[in-house]
């Protein structure tokens, strides 16, 4: 049932869907809980999903001070202790994927199992054109942030501002960080994405138990341009334990 909950000093809004073990899904940066429209179906018919909305986005209103990977960390680390009431699987999109893998880093006791999609662990991962948006992307975000922010439309350029300076000064975190990654890990990614292929696949090697997915004929719009092969690999993912390999090298 959607509504609010306040998350010390964070009136945050979140929906849920579903029932059985839980799933949180944490939103691409600068958009909300609608992109995941095209997953909540398949994964709620295995799992109990919640989508919270981060601090600035959606429904959740801004708050004082800068926007940052650790206190949306922070924020969502709250989310799962007093809502979730646990541990949980964890899957986040984008700039929801680096606060994904910082709450595992920071709680691995809350996250059973971390999908990373489309994100960085680096603020260098990205393709440099993918964190400076021409215009048509800018106007897709302020009128999404427009349907829905109760801090209105004004506020847009605020939180604009504020999630340009993430963007160029977060995260930083590095492969010897990854290596603290207890859980096991999805590394998912467009072949065409906005996160290099080479800095995926560094995550990929980083995490000690890491699995890595690179989706065909996809970017960084891989959940609504395959909906269907996504929540395949997804759902498999969250639901089975690992196959017994034949030929393994890395593992």
């Amino acid at each position: 049932m959607a509504g609010y909950v306040e998350l010390d000093g964070v009136r945050t809004w979140y929906d849920d869907y579903g029932a059985g073990e839980p799933l949180a899904l944490l939103h691409p940066g600068g958009a909300d809980a609608r992109a995941w429209g095209p997953n909540l179906g398949a994964l709620a018919e295995h799992f109990h999903v919640f989508t919270p909305e981060r601090r600035g986005h959606g429904r959740t209103p801004d708050v004082e001070g800068p926007i940052t990977y650790e206190l949306m960390a922070d924020d969502t680390i709250a989310f799962l202790e007093r809502i979730v009431g646990g541990p949980a699987r964890l899957v986040g999109c984008s700039a929801g994927a680096s606060v994904a893998l910082l709450v595992a880093l920071r709680r691995p006791d809350l996250v059973e199992r971390l999908g990373v999609i489309c994100g960085v662990f680096h603020r260098d991962g990205w393709v440099p054109s993918a964190i400076d948006p021409d215009a048509s992307a800018h106007e897709v975000l302020a009128r999404g942030y427009a349907e829905l922010s109760p801090d209105g439309a004004d506020h847009f350029p605020v939180v604009s501002a504020k999630l340009a300076r993430l963007n160029w000064e977060e995260p930083t975190l590095t492969p010897s960080d990854l290596a603290e990654v207890a859980s096991r890990t999805l590394v998912m990614v467009g072949d065409d994405d906005e996160v290099t292929l080479e800095h995926a696949i560094a995550m990929y090697r980083a995490i000690p138990d890491a699995e890595l997915a690179v989706v065909p004929r996809t970017s960084h719009g891989l959940l609504h341009e395959k909906p269907a092969l996504c929540n395949k690999i997804i759902v498999d993912f969250l639901t089975t334990d690992p196959v017994p390999t034949l030929a393994p090298v890395r593992r």
